[in-house]
């Protein structure tokens, strides 16, 4: 059996931005937020931390300070997968070199890769770290879909050790427990279907909704560990509303927009990203306020 990275809910955190750079000032109130509440692990520089619209130089800046900053409370991951199989390794081995738990690979978009290739840019990659690598399926987002027997033909690499799911078919992650096993942690992506994940053998989340609710979510997974399952679902079910309000626009739209709202000074998106208005902007004040977050 490999090693688990973490067990319970990671935050896939907002990057804050100023006008010119990333706020590394309101980055450590945001990391702090969330170890202060039980979150178990930092991903950095992934989807919801809009990494397609940081430069070079951010992406590796932010990734060296998360890692400085968090100094060992919780495992740092961090998102350095591309469509660009050499960037990919060019990154990853940056991070290995400053000190990440793990690294987060996306499968490759818009060129699309086939099944065989997907297998052949994870490999490269994994054979040039001596990091753990969680590979992360969004087909919704990249047009490509990892197969389950795909997976099971990379969970043979001794460094691909889980995936983060966020196909939304929970019978593809039946499929994967029941090929991998052991030999592949699974992390549900999507924060509406983490108790029918656990429920699967995965070992927790990687979250949007822990950026505003990080021990909600942190205990929706160890209520489920401790057997406590019905308590763990009656959260899962008493924040779904909050849970669609914070997807009812492209993430990460709108949880950048409630951190915001929160309080927080995470700053504009990034184009081609556009703040929220009208109908959206007011069902995700309504949801903010009626758990208590504004």
């Amino acid at each position: 059996m490999k090693n688990v990275i973490f067990t319970g809910a990671a935050v896939a955190i907002v990057t804050p931005f100023t006008e010119n750079g990333v706020n590394f000032e309101e980055l450590k109130k945001l990391i702090d937020f969330n170890i202060e509440n039980g979150t178990d692990a930092i991903v950095i520089t992934g989807t919801t931390g809009e990494s397609s619209t940081m430069s070079d130089e951010e992406h590796k800046e932010t990734i060296k300070f998360t890692v400085e900053y968090v100094n060992k409370r919780v495992p740092v991951i961090a998102g350095t997968g591309s469509n660009d199989t050499l960037y990919a390794v060019a990154l990853s081995q940056y991070a290995e070199s400053v000190g990440v738990d793990a690294l987060l690979l996306v499968t490759p978009y818009y060129n699309k890769a086939t099944q065989s290739g997907l297998v052949k840019h994870f490999n490269y990659i994994a054979d040039r770290v001596n990091v753990p690598i969680i590979l992360y399926n969004v087909p919704s987002r990249t047009g490509v879909n990892i197969a389950p027997e795909t997976c099971a033909g990379l969970a043979k690499h001794p460094r691909i050790v889980a995936i983060k799911e966020a196909s939304g078919d929970l019978s593809q992650v039946a499929k994967i427990r029941a090929l991998c096993k052991d030999d592949l942690t699974i992390y549900s992506g999507n924060d509406d279907e983490i108790v029918p994940i656990l429920s699967l053998g995965g070992k927790g989340v990687i979250s949007v909704l822990s950026n505003v609710m990080p021990k909600e979510t942190h205990d929706i997974c160890s209520l489920y560990f401790e057997g406590k399952v019905r308590e763990s679902e009656n959260l899962q079910t008493k924040y779904l509303s909050l849970i669609n309000a914070l997807f009812v626009e492209v993430n990460p739209i709108p949880v950048k927009t409630a951190l915001g709202l929160m309080g927080y000074n995470v700053g504009p998106l990034r184009m081609p990203l556009f703040p929220m208005e009208g109908k959206n902007l007011e069902t995700l004040r309504t949801e903010l306020k009626s758990n208590n977050l504004i």
